[in-house]
């Protein structure tokens, strides 16, 4: 099973047995990814059944609202629109605690396995500026390169600030540019310079490199890792 549908507590049958064997086949995918250091998407995917889940099991009004309804007759004679909820039986909220009480420490496990492969990545790749950095610098290019640095990512990016419940989030929008050939002594300016020179819109770039010690999977686990580590820089110069 490559993914879990977000509704999968919810989805089809409410057996315990069942539930774990979806959950398990589901875990093993995301051990298999992990092992080959793959860590997107399924370590955000992770992060959002964990958290689903406590929701859940904190709140039993959030469980019942994740159930399908049905449209009511009496309502649909009079042409409304109004539902109501098919399962009010407490011996399928029981079954539904027993599956919450059993997943989250398995979802948690490979959580925490994937958040430490995470750090390691993290903590074996350096960002940098690229020439003189302007003062508004949230958008540009962003240069990610791994061992043996004979080519170069480059990306266009766009962080984007918005507020969702009273809190403050920042987006990283990217954009494919192209993959350049660079000896490793080249400077990066070098790159910044051609850039400036083929995009006018942009005459006074910020640009910034990420440079991976560690020879990874690029889509699936440096690329997501470079933008995390550009968000980070940005967000604290702001």
């Amino acid at each position: 099973m490559d993914s879990l549908s977000k509704d999968w507590l919810t989805q089809g049958l409410i057996d315990f047995e069942y539930k774990k064997y979806v959950l398990l086949a589901y875990l093993q995918k995301v051990r298999e990814s992990f092992g080959r250091v793959e860590l997107y998407p399924f370590l955000s995917d992770l992060v959002f059944h964990y958290q689903n889940l406590k929701a859940v099991q904190e709140n039993r009004t959030l469980l019942r609202d994740q159930f399908p309804r049905e449209l009511s007759f009496e309502d649909f004679k009079k042409l409304i629109l109004t539902y109501r909820q098919l399962v009010e039986d407490d011996s399928v909220m029981n079954e539904l605690a027993s599956i919450i009480e059993f997943a989250i420490p398995q979802i948690k496990e490979s959580l925490d396995e994937g958040s430490l492969i995470y750090e390691y990545v993290e903590s074996h790749c350096e960002l940098a500026p690229v020439g003189v950095t302007p003062l508004y610098a949230h958008e540009g290019y962003l240069f990610v390169t791994q061992p043996p640095e004979d080519e170069t990512s480059i990306y266009r990016y766009q962080l984007s600030i918005y507020e969702e419940q009273q809190e403050q989030l920042r987006s990283l929008n990217t954009r494919y540019i192209e993959t350049a050939q660079k000896s490793p002594f080249e400077p990066y300016e070098n790159l910044k310079i051609s850039l400036t020179r083929r995009f006018s819109d942009l005459p006074n770039p910020a640009a910034y490199v990420v440079i991976s010690r560690l020879r990874i999977p690029f889509t699936a686990t440096l690329m997501p890792v470079a933008k995390r580590l550009l968000v980070k820089h940005l967000s604290a110069a702001a």
